[in-house]
């Protein structure tokens, strides 16, 4: 073999190395753009870039919302809605919705703060406010499934019940919790992040899981999209509701601890509005009044949302009344949106 073919051997090895490079980078811009394409598809994806650009305006008009110490703050501060959004989520998704897990929350802590008031084991306080808000669950969806109610107004019933009975425990007073380890599930850190940040993320992930990946998931989907055609295949559509119920009550639950231990007393006025604000969150993220739509991602994006700009408004010293406006205007886009990207899909 001479030179000139050696020379040519080698320039040809050459092409195809750069050549199989070019395709290799080609191959590679195909898959990111896909994969872009898919993210901006996601239903969550609106809310997760709105929640980046807000973080970043927020940023850049005020010092003091871009402090280290005022995220750890915002961590303390989306945790409870993001908790109750999260079983509000699985309710929506499946054609329903509940207006009590506001009340519930003000029931089940007041309950905790009355035992742990009275020397009880800080476990016990613990499992009865869980336990309350899986029980004010059940009822709710025994009231749907098996009385038949509109879950509107079974949970519109269930919301006086509830903060009827947290006034009628407390005595119309705050209770006081005496110091404990209970204290601690709101004020301690793992890994640099509040505890209740960190329970949101366990319940979100346990949430996401249960509506991606399970047969149940899969149910609450299709009771939502079309409650008879679900029925007619042979979804036990009734067990699907009730487990729903349920579990929005187990949300609820693990969020009156989280807020019970925040604030140190069981109070009966706590939690009002945050069934609208847990509403709200579930709609920013783009689940569906109509039902058979929603993600837990984009309801986690939604209560990140809400807390982000609440709190930009109160290091902007906003007013309050003005915050509820701006708040207010936010979920009336949101359903509007909601409603155009239905009509648009139809």
């Amino acid at each position: 073999m001479n030179g000139d073919e050696v020379q040519r051997d080698l320039q040809g090895s050459s092409n195809s190395v750069s050549g199989a490079t070019k395709s290799s980078f080609a191959t590679a811009l195909d898959v990111a753009g896909d994969v872009f394409l898919r993210f901006l598809k996601a239903e969550w994806s609106a809310p997760l870039i709105s929640l980046v650009l807000l973080v970043i305006c927020f940023s850049l008009v005020s010092e003091a919302f871009r402090r280290l110490e005022n995220f750890y703050n915002i961590g303390l501060q989306a945790p409870i809605i993001a908790v109750i959004a999260v079983g509000q989520t699985l309710i929506i998704t499946a054609g329903g919705i509940d207006l009590s897990v506001g009340s519930v929350l003000a029931f089940a802590s007041v309950n905790a703060a009355w035992l742990l008031n009275k020397g009880y084991s800080p476990h016990l306080g613990l499992l009865v406010a869980v336990l309350t808000g899986c029980f004010c669950g059940l009822i709710n969806g025994s009231l749907v499934v098996f009385g038949r109610l509109p879950p509107f107004i079974a949970t519109l019933g269930m919301m006086g019940i509830a903060r009827g009975l947290a006034h009628l425990i407390s005595g119309g007073v705050s209770i006081y919790i005496p110091q404990s380890w209970f204290w601690g599930i709101s004020s301690q850190k793992i890994l640099f992040m509040p505890m209740p940040f960190l329970i949101a993320i366990l319940v979100a992930l346990g949430g996401h899981i249960t509506l991606a990946y399970t047969r149940l998931g899969r149910h609450l989907y299709a009771v939502g999209g079309s409650y008879e055609a679900a029925r007619l295949s042979g979804v036990p559509v009734k067990l699907v509701l009730l487990i729903a119920f349920v579990l929005c009550g187990l949300c609820t639950g693990i969020a009156s601890v989280i807020e019970a231990s925040r604030v140190t007393v069981g109070s009966p006025m706590s939690g009002i509005m945050y069934e609208l604000h847990a509403i709200a969150a579930c709609v920013i993220g783009g689940a569906s009044l109509s039902g058979g739509r929603g993600t837990i991602i984009g309801t986690i994006a939604g209560a990140l949302l809400m807390a982000v700009l609440r709190n930009g408004c109160d290091a902007l010293n906003l007013r309050y009344e003005y915050q509820q406006i701006v708040i207010g205007i936010a979920v009336i886009i949101a359903v509007l949106y909601d409603r155009w990207r239905h009509e648009r899909t139809r």
